[in-house]
């Protein structure tokens, strides 16, 4: 896979505009979950690597879901567990923080390469070493949007997916500030729609989230 089909899966990523982090505490119900955020019009997911069993979600996501979903892994720590998550079927790579190896192996095999990154200075230097996108984590922290806003100030040419806080309510503000896409777990999974089976409602949250992004970028 070459940096054009590259580039193409991290256009995929920003036309979609949201990327649902499924984080949890068991890998119980994340197939199914997926499957009803997809009806809801869920385009792009992660599957952090923290989630017991991620690898054999993301494997049967890709297999399952490949032409409604692009699946990746997120809280990649190393080189290894990039290969491995290809293996396993990712096509795009997210840590929560910037790691040279990370990134190397991510584009070796031909996928986009999400690293995390706070400060200004965090942020240029995984942009300059070649990151696709910059996740800025945790993006709530320092300001919410208006920091994100601040940020790109100076260095408007950044592609940045803030992650962490990001709500329903606040999707506006984030997209008017900048950003590229928004990194959503919990506040978009809900762990309480998932543990009651109740799928129906999960996509009728899911379109909410997405028609507030569409809304926000018309």
């Amino acid at each position: 896979m070459n940096d054009t089909a590259r580039s193409g899966l991290t256009g995929l990523i920003e036309s979609a505009g949201v990327v649902a982090i499924l984080r949890a505490d068991s890998d119980r119900g994340l197939l199914r979950a997926c499957q009803a955020m997809a009806e809801g019009g869920l385009r792009v997911a992660e599957v952090p690597l923290t989630t017991p069993g991620a690898l054999a979600v993301v494997s049967q996501i890709a297999q399952e879901m490949a032409d409604r979903v692009l699946i990746g892994t997120g809280s990649v720590p190393d080189a290894d567990s990039v290969r491995r998550s290809a293996d396993a079927g990712a096509r795009f790579i997210v840590s929560p923080t910037f790691k040279p190896e990370v990134l190397e192996a991510s584009h070796a095999l031909g996928l986009p390469c999400l690293p995390g990154a706070l400060t200004p200075t965090e942020i240029l230097t995984a942009w300059e070493a070649g990151a696709d996108i910059v996740k800025v984590f945790p993006a709530h922290r320092l300001g919410g949007a208006a920091y994100l806003r601040e940020v790109l100030a100076p260095l408007p040419h950044v592609k940045l997916m803030p992650t962490g806080g990001v709500r329903l309510d606040s999707i506006g503000d984030w997209f008017a500030a900048g950003a590229v896409a928004l990194g959503v777990g919990t506040s978009l999974i809900r762990t309480d729609l998932v543990e009651a089976q109740d799928w129906d409602a999960l996509t009728e949250h899911t379109r909410a989230f997405v028609s507030a992004v569409d809304a926000a970028r018309a």
